[in-house]
């Protein structure tokens, strides 16, 4: 071998290396292999420069040749790791750096990248370990220190986190520990200060889509919209494939009520949430007029994201379900954001009271937002066994929780709402896992085993668009607080509403209000001598394109009463004042058909095919007023048109309604909680006796109620 040779070769891949040119130094190292096929130096530059080209698995094979040549080379085992990590072999990865840090105990780098395998393979509390070590070597190493606190977030560490990140900007200005210390003001709900955080990151980096992207997804918590769509719309120039900013961008359009905004947008990402990314929002999706097939492709794509994310924490949790014994009554846990006041809470804090007051049954909450010492977040304290505040945890935290717990059926409150944590359910806590009620669709999750809705809902017809097997329920699957009583009816000029005319209402957020619900809306107006039609204040630009929607479809924008939204009880007595709910489509009333109806407001809806579009059908089914039914547009607008024409027929329909209130079960809380805890035996005796999950009819649960 001609060892001057075989130098030089090594100078020139490592020259190529340092300036960057990976292409050249690979091609380079290729020849000086076959010159010089058992240099372990070349080789392990080889595998360097494929690494650099993304070449991840020649690079391996190129590097695990190098380590057979210099069975004791620190670098190549080093370099051998970071190939291990781009092919997403942790633990390999993990293994081989360990061995490196015993030999080199005192290298601060290389503890640096053992965390950050360690990281990798999901186990934050000894990559923690790891970078404070590096620190204690060599405390300025500014990426350690970063990566410290990214850890530190990740382990609900945020008061540590913060702290470790002011400490370091103090120092340096550096735009990645800028992105870092908005995540951390944001997970505290500081959401104007982490704004203006990204926004300085923004200015040193001004190339760079993610910094204006996060202040818009801040604008957007402050409901800022028209700044957010600024910063999402710039994050676009920069990178126009950041599908979530352009996702973000959709949504903030729909709540803006700007249609034409939102059309190209819509069908570009119609299109992506089909292609398996899973880089479109499922929840945000419903808002499209999309069919069920496409609904479940997109949760689909999503779910399986989050699992191929969870899996190095799952390896490393392993958690093993003990089975349960028989006679020991069952425990069911819930899991939610939504456990303070919050339409989530309103709907369920009266059903889990009995649930919780049932002997065979050990009802626990796992509340994942702050207590924020309301009444109701008192009573679902009150209602169960145990209430487990998780507010700031991690998900493998919460996971540990509830399987430390014992939980036996484990129920998603959430889904992919906004605040849920489907990562948790990835991680299988529990044995049996359901969703239910604040995500209107299917999770596409093979983690979730059963979806709880109702027949109506869910037809046999459309069974085949949901990956759980539907556990039915003999009643509307939404509950609600009963305990609630309506305030004394204000005066309708209060609100600006004529005392005469027909009131029509749609108190839905802006972004259920599409183009072809508002112009359906519009055609009722038209044909409904000095109605109005009254919407919450959306804020002004929304407000102000509603108008002149309305203006261009020949009706007065004066006949448009927007109202400030209320305090819930006040918010429910002035549905008094309203006629008749107008609905709409494809995401319809859910919680605020519930509310309309308690209220004594009747619902006019028109179900679609989704699960978001037949919300209010099935409110209205349970009810016992199928009238309120409408079987398409058409039919929806002459029924609106004739009870606005109506005065007697109107006011027949309220106490019709009020009637039903009471006789139809409805608002029956206690056999409400019964039908679920029926529901959950058939889960729980299926699974113990092994037999894999399928739908669950009334029949197969024989204590509900009939």
């Amino acid at each position: 071998m001609n060892v001057a040779a075989g130098a030089t070769a090594v100078q020139s891949v490592i020259e190529h290396l340092q300036r960057g040119d990976a292409a050249s130094a690979e091609a380079l190292a290729q020849r000086a292999r076959a010159e010089f096929p058992r240099d372990p130096e070349i080789a392990r530059l080889h595998g360097v420069a494929l690494l650099m080209l993304g070449r991840t698995r020649d690079a391996r094979s190129e590097l695990e040749e190098a380590l057979r040549l210099q069975p004791d080379g620190i670098e190549v085992r080093s370099n051998l790791a970071s190939a291990l990590l781009a092919e997403g072999d942790a633990d390999g990865a993990v293994a081989l750096l360990q061995q490196i840090v015993l030999a080199r105990p005192g290298d601060a780098a290389l503890r640096n990248n053992l965390a950050n395998a360690l990281r990798a393979a999901g186990d934050n509390a000894r990559a923690r370990e790891e970078y404070l070590a590096a620190l204690s070597l060599a405390p300025g190493h500014f990426g350690a220190i970063v990566n410290l606190a990214a850890t530190e977030l990740a382990l609900g560490l945020v008061v540590e986190a913060e702290a470790r990140l002011r400490g370091v900007l103090a120092k340096q200005l550096h735009p990645q520990a800028l992105l870092l210390l908005g995540h951390v003001l944001n997970q505290q709900r500081r959401y104007a200060e982490a704004q203006a955080v990204y926004e300085q990151a923004a200015r040193l980096a001004p190339n760079a889509a993610e910094f204006p992207y996060q202040a818009g997804l801040m604008a957007d918590e402050q409901q800022h919209y028209a700044e957010a769509v600024k910063l999402y719309r710039r994050a676009l120039q920069l990178d126009p494939n950041l599908h979530l900013a352009e996702g973000q961008l959709l949504f903030v359009l729909r709540r803006e009520c700007d249609w034409a905004g939102a059309e190209p947008l819509s069908r570009r990402i119609r299109q992506r949430a089909l292609n398996g990314s899973g880089s479109v929002d499922p929840f945000a999706f419903l808002a499209e007029d999309a069919t069920p097939a496409e609904q479940l492709d997109c949760a689909r794509a999503r779910a399986a994201k989050v699992l191929r994310e969870a899996g190095p924490v799952m390896r490393r949790l392993r958690l093993k379900h003990a089975s349960r014994i028989i006679d020991a009554p069952l425990k069911v846990g819930f899991l939610s954001a939504g456990f303070h006041a919050h339409a989530t809470a309103l709907l369920t804090v009266a059903m889990f009271e009995y649930l919780g007051a049932r002997d065979d049954l050990e009802l626990h909450l796992f509340a994942t937002t702050p207590e924020d010492g309301s009444e109701v977040r008192a009573r679902l304290r009150a209602s169960a066994r145990a209430f487990h505040d998780l507010h700031g945890q991690p998900a493998p935290a919460i996971a540990q929780c509830v399987f430390d717990a014992g939980i036996d059926v484990l129920v998603d409150v959430d889904g992919w709402c906004a605040g849920g944590m489907p990562e948790v359910f990835a991680l299988h806590p529990a044995p049996v896992q359901a969703s239910w009620l604040a995500y209107p669709g299917t999770s596409g999750a093979p983690f979730i085993d059963y979806l709880i809705a109702d027949p109506f809902l869910i037809p046999e017809s459309l069974q085949r668009f949901y990956s759980e097997s539907i556990a039915y329920l003999p009643r509307c699957y939404q509950p609600s607080d009963t305990t609630r009583v309506i305030c004394a009816t204000p005066l309708r000029s209060y609100f600006g509403l004529p005392d005469a005319a027909a009131v029509f209402a749609s108190f839905n957020n802006s972004w259920k209000l599409n183009e072809a619900s508002f112009g359906r809306m519009c055609t009722v107006l038209r044909e409904v001598t000095d109605s109005v039609l009254w919407l919450l204040d959306y804020g002004r630009e929304a407000d102000a394109r509603l108008r002149e929607a309305a203006r261009t479809r020949g009706i007065d924008p004066r006949r448009l009463v927007f109202s400030p939204p209320l305090p819930h009880l006040q918010h429910l007595a002035r549905y008094q004042l309203a006629d008749l709910f107008l609905d709409t489509n494809p995401y319809n009333a859910h919680t605020t058909a519930s509310d309309a109806i308690w209220a004594g407001c009747p619902v006019l809806t028109r179900p679609g095919e989704t699960f978001a579009s037949r919300v209010a059908g099935s409110l209205n089914h349970h009810l016992g007023m199928p009238e309120l039914i409408a079987r398409d547009d058409w039919a929806f607008i002459e029924t609106a048109i004739r009870l606005g024409n109506d005065r007697p027929a109107l006011a027949a329909l309220c106490a019709r309604l009020a009637s039903q209130r009471e006789a139809s079960g409805l608002f029956d809380m206690q056999a409400y909680a019964c039908d679920f805890a029926a529901l959950l035996r058939v889960m729980d005796e299926r699974h113990r006796q092994g037999t894999a999950p399928s739908h669950i009819t009334a029949s197969e649960a024989p204590h509900m109620t009939r």
